[in-house]
């Protein structure tokens, strides 16, 4: 198992990061944030020339056909820069269903849009019962003639209010869980940014009559959720580099501030207190960073990582949350202010918990994978 860096990641690492260094410090999240759209026009354009949405997507559909880790790379960077993007909702949420189960026509059109930027997509899955099971989706696809009419209420949907086009996941009549294409901009649709405390583009999306076409389904009828379930260890591995990269910055802002900041005649780092919380987040990082490594190992080399992943998430949830706190904790009471900017990742934290599994549900997925 080999786990090193090639000359050529290394170097497409340290492009991403001086990109995002340069082009929106800390200071530029905060304002993106606080905007009605959540991400900047101008910095959509400017990745997509660089060729980060065309990473991993094959040369046939107007990708480089990277290696998955590269892909990953480029989104732990994302992470380590707050960078607010509709990036996973497009390229993975999105990107990674059509790509699995989608047609011909579908890959052409849809991928080679994303691949150059010129496509925003959302994935409407989950319900106000907020359920990560099949047996949660509930929203009617009903039969229509030869379209289907789809009418109800999908809640978190991430980057709703700036997307071109949504996938919904929704249920046909005796045939199960289908994935529809539609175009977010139908009159049919109401989009509401939900208030939340990721301050990120959490939507709630309101279908009243929107209507699809056979040619609008990805794959076939009733078998969108075994698409969902194909590729969600590599969805569910995207969020966990962007949380790794979360964790880093505040691991790396706290550190930074704990040997400059004096109290009492010297910098508090020199505390033993604070050097145990300080070892505990560099452990928690340490340990989560590694599961991570192994299992896109893993997925890269065909093994059935499924349950390895759940259990990943599950304690990058909790890790995540433990670093960020104690970054704050460390800073006091400024740490909670938008004055200093480990605050970002506190809240990002807890909302992150919740995106593709939260703790208890990724728990049980290992138990299940125990046999329990």
């Amino acid at each position: 198992m080999d786990l090193g860096f090639s000359s050529e990641q290394d170097l497409l690492r340290k492009s991403v990061a001086e990109f995002l260094s340069k082009e929106c410090p800390y200071e530029t999240v905060k304002e993106i944030e606080e905007t009605e759209e959540g991400y900047s026009k101008k910095m959509w354009k400017k990745i997509a020339e660089l060729g980060w949405m065309e990473a991993y997507f094959p040369e046939a559909y107007g990708g480089y056909g990277d290696p998955l880790m590269d892909l990953y790379i480029i989104i732990e960077e994302m992470g380590k820069a707050a960078f607010p993007s509709p990036f996973i909702s497009t390229v993975i949420q999105c990107g990674f269903p059509i790509l699995e189960g989608g047609s011909e026509d579908q890959k052409k059109d849809l991928l080679s849009k994303i691949a150059k930027g010129k496509l925003i997509m959302a994935m409407a899955q989950y319900e106000p019962e907020a359920s990560y099971l099949e047996s949660g989706i509930t929203f009617p696809a009903a039969a229509d003639g030869e379209n289907y009419s789809l009418s109800g209420t999908k809640m978190f949907v991430m980057d709703a209010n700036v997307a071109d086009k949504l996938i919904v996941a929704a249920k046909t009549a005796d045939a199960g869980v289908t994935l529809f294409v539609v175009d977010a901009k139908d009159p049919g649709i109401t989009v509401r940014k939900m208030p939340v405390v990721g301050m990120d583009n959490c939507c709630e999306v309101v279908f009243k009559d929107v209507k699809a076409s056979k040619s609008d389904i990805i794959g076939t009828a009733g078998k969108g959720w075994e698409i969902l379930e194909k590729v969600k260890p590599r969805v569910v591995l995207a969020k966990c580099a962007e949380m790794l990269g979360g964790c880093k910055a505040s691991l790396d802002m706290t550190s930074a501030y704990a040997k400059e900041r004096v109290q009492y005649g010297k910098p508090i780092g020199g505390f033993q207190a604070i050097q145990h919380f300080m070892a505990d987040m560099l452990i928690a990082y340490d340990t989560s960073i590694n599961l991570f490594y192994k299992m896109v190992w893993m997925v890269e080399e065909g093994m059935d990582a499924t349950m390895d992943i759940s259990g990943l998430k599950a304690r990058l949830n909790e890790a995540y949350k433990f670093i960020s706190e104690r970054g704050v904790h460390i800073h006091g009471g400024v740490g909670t202010t938008r004055e200093y900017d480990v605050g970002i990742f506190y809240l990002r934290a807890k909302a992150a918990e919740f995106a593709m599994g939260d703790t208890d549900y990724h728990l049980e997925q290992v138990a299940q994978g125990m046999g329990m």
